[in-house]
């Protein structure tokens, strides 16, 4: 199905008209949902790495592999490959292409699209390259790697990796499947169709983009020759709404129908208006305490074990990170292969100064940077006086999110405070940050990894771990070693998670299966129906 300009112009006119107007009710075929979205830099999934350019992409194409939105438990399944093989040497999968599916051009979805598509996103070495890329396929390489033959396609990889790493990998928004006909028909200049993606789409997915304004609203609209049939919502309007207070009025007036950044005091609110409700889901994203082991003080293994009993976890879920974050004590999130559910840590003073007594330290003053957010600034403080408990002094500097994480990534933060959220559905995202540093040198320049921005010299049986549980095929004996790893990691790392983030969406009473994507996927909304 293609849009001509005039149903664009139509259904542009009508995602306006509901971004300025008030309704009693939204209507019964839209589905209407205020989020922030002013993170949207490139809808070209090959690029895109942002938060909301994510939630729009999950809709409107399709990948090789994917998730079921109402059975996540399940995992993995396949999409637009029907089947997959692996090789007998591991090194290879070869994947068949399920037939009778169509972009939204009418073009038929073929393995030849496919393949390209992964080469394409090679090619452009964007930044969600390194999801594919570290299976060894190179600009150079990736059109000998990476090949189709009839409705077959091949990934042939540098190591045997294991297949739910892959297919894990597979799942990502880079992984998406393009048109290839429709994207190399709006080529300028070498860039692969990169320009025209950035603004527009040419997928298989649920959607069509049927219009996007910058810092205004996105407007999706059913493609209805969908393989998987048609959804229910025919319209999906997504309007830039900042603040958490406008969000509920417009739920609450009923001119919306989901609400997605609100603050603990607009949920408590919400909950004792009549016809809405409060829906819970762990997301992906980890809050946690770096320990910088360049300062002195902080890389006494007795201050790294006391730090653990100095945070006040209950407190602090119970107050001002009330129903927004629950107490989460492991690198990968609730939700991911082999997460290990041990909460060791609980707040203790007496215990702390124990810890710290018992190896001759009396006391000492630290000097940390913290980005001026609200939440964060709250937990410092919250630590800032723990610790004063156990004889330690933290003094506090507030700074913008971009001043924090230049010194971050200079390995200036004695002590950081902040967010990690995964970048793909593989335990390896987290695992390869938190529990892997193979240089810990200043020249390394390994920003990407949690462990180097906190000077953590991760020890070499560690760094081996967690490069055998990716080539690990048995899936019950790769979940094992994930969890042998963090028991490990919560012994001595001195990066220590506190805390999951939850997403409390507000929702008219008749939204039914909504689902944000949880802690491994970005929304989905082709299940999303209204009833009484």
């Amino acid at each position: 199905m293609t849009l001509n300009l005039t149903t664009r112009a139509a259904l542009l006119a009508s995602a306006l008209a509901l971004s300025t107007a008030a309704y009693a009710e939204t209507p019964a075929d839209t589905l209407v949902v205020a989020h922030t979205i002013d993170d949207i830099i490139s809808l070209d999934p090959a690029q895109s790495f942002e938060f909301s350019g994510n939630d729009v992409n999950n809709n409107t194409y399709d990948r090789l592999v994917d998730f079921d939105p109402l059975d996540m438990d399940a995992g993995f399944k396949p999409s637009l490959a029907e089947s997959w093989e692996v090789s007998e040497d591991g090194l290879s999968i070869t994947f068949t292409i399920r037939e009778g599916v169509t972009f939204h051009s009418g073009n038929p979805v073929r393995a030849e699209d496919a393949a390209w598509s992964l080469q394409r996103a090679v090619k452009l070495d964007k930044t969600p390259a390194f999801i594919l890329t570290q299976f060894g396929f190179t600009a150079d390489n990736a059109e000998e790697k990476i090949t189709a033959d009839g409705n077959t396609l091949t990934l042939v990889m540098d190591k045997p990796y294991a297949p739910s790493f892959v297919l894990n990998c597979l799942t990502a928004n880079i992984a998406s499947v393009v048109d290839k006909e429709t994207v190399l028909a709006n080529e300028q200049d070498g860039d692969l169709g990169n320009g025209w993606l950035n603004t527009n789409e040419a997928g298989s997915g649920a959607y069509t983009l049927a219009a996007w304004r910058p810092n205004e609203a996105v407007q999706l609209a059913a493609y209805e020759d969908y393989w998987q049939g048609a959804p229910a919502m025919k319209r999906v309007i997504v309007r830039n709404v900042a603040e958490s207070s406008a969000q509920r009025l417009l739920l609450e007036q009923g001119d919306i129908d989901v609400a997605r950044n609100l603050t603990p005091t607009d949920v408590e609110s919400i909950g004792a208006v009549e016809g809405v409700k409060i829906q819970d889901e762990p997301r992906g994203r980890m809050m946690y305490m770096g320990l910088n082991q360049k300062d002195e003080l902080l890389s006494n293994p007795a201050v790294i074990e006391a730090m653990k009993y100095l945070v006040d976890y209950e407190g602090i879920t119970g107050s001002f990170l009330k129903g927004q974050f629950t107490t989460h004590q492991a690198f990968l999130p609730l939700g991911y292969l082999g997460v290990l559910e041990d909460q060791p840590w609980t707040y203790d003073v007496e215990k702390a100064k124990q810890i710290l007594a018992d190896a001759g330290i009396e006391g000492g003053t630290i000097t940390t940077r913290i980005r001026d957010l609200r939440e964060y600034i709250d937990v410092a403080q919250t630590l800032q006086a723990s610790m004063a408990q156990a004889g330690l002094t933290l003094e506090i500097e507030q700074m913008t999110g971009a001043q924090v994480l230049d010194a971050y990534r200079a390995r200036e933060v004695p002590i950081f405070i902040g967010e990690w959220g995964p970048d793909y559905s593989d335990p390896n995202t987290n695992a390869a940050t938190f529990a892997y540093n193979p240089d810990n040198s200043d020249e390394a320049q390994a920003v990407g990894l949690l462990a180097w921005r906190n000077a953590y010299a991760v020890p070499e049986e560690m760094n081996e771990a967690t490069v055998a549980a990716t080539l690990e095929k048995d899936a019950d004996k790769r979940a094992q070693m994930y969890k042998d790893i963090q028991a490990q990691y919560q012994a001595e790392a001195p990066i220590i998670p506190l805390f999951q983030r939850i997403e409390q969406a507000g929702l008219q009473d008749n939204v039914k299966n909504w689902f944000s994507g949880g802690a491994v996927t970005s929304v989905i909304y082709r299940q999303v129906t209204k009833g009484e």
